[in-house]
């Protein structure tokens, strides 16, 4: 009997490649169960969350965990099975998460967890993260906390200024009264 070696597929080693891309180009992950949508659902999601800089993908599940392990990445061994597309986010992933969260509600995608700046979040977390402000929020609020000194500093300086205004306006009527 001969011994076979087993060969390699380059249509695999490619497959792997083009997920460890996906990887690399994308600061956050959130992994769905896809079942029971259809691919009007599918292609509607996509489009909202192309509209946030994500992709979403179909991948096979041993694809995905190898470049997911060539990638350094941990803790998707538990995402990874059964259908499972991932969305691959390169901006806010709060705003990701919340689309993920409202679709859910009105399709039969289901959240499985993420990888969220380098953390592991599961189901009942991605969902607690998709309630909270969006970075660009936050930073609005910060702004405002910062800006509402100088401008009540503002309003003081123009109430003063109004005042003496309106004073010497009372004076002069007043003199021209006389």
């Amino acid at each position: 009997m001969a011994l076979r070696g087993k060969k390699i597929q380059q249509t695999k080693v490619d497959a792997i490649a083009a997920v460890k891309e996906k990887i690399g180009s994308a600061r956050d992950f959130i992994f769905t169960d896809y079942r029971g949508m259809t691919v009007e659902q599918i292609t509607v999601l996509r489009d909202k969350l192309r509209e946030k800089n994500a992709e979403y993908h179909v991948i096979k599940n041993n694809f995905a965990r190898i470049a997911f392990e060539q990638s350094n990445i941990a803790h998707t061994e538990t995402m990874l099975l059964g259908p499972t597309a991932i969305a691959f986010i390169r901006d806010d992933a709060n705003e990701i998460a919340k689309i993920f969260v409202d679709y859910a509600k009105e399709s039969p995608v289901k959240l499985k967890g993420g990888i969220v700046d380098n953390t592991f979040f599961d189901e009942k977390q991605i969902d607690a993260f998709s309630k909270l402000p969006g970075r660009k929020q936050l930073i609005a609020m910060l702004m405002s906390t910062m800006n509402a000194p100088l401008q009540n500093f503002v309003y003081a300086l123009n109430g003063v200024t109004t005042k003496l205004v309106r004073t010497l306006q009372a004076v002069a009527d007043k003199k021209a009264g006389n």
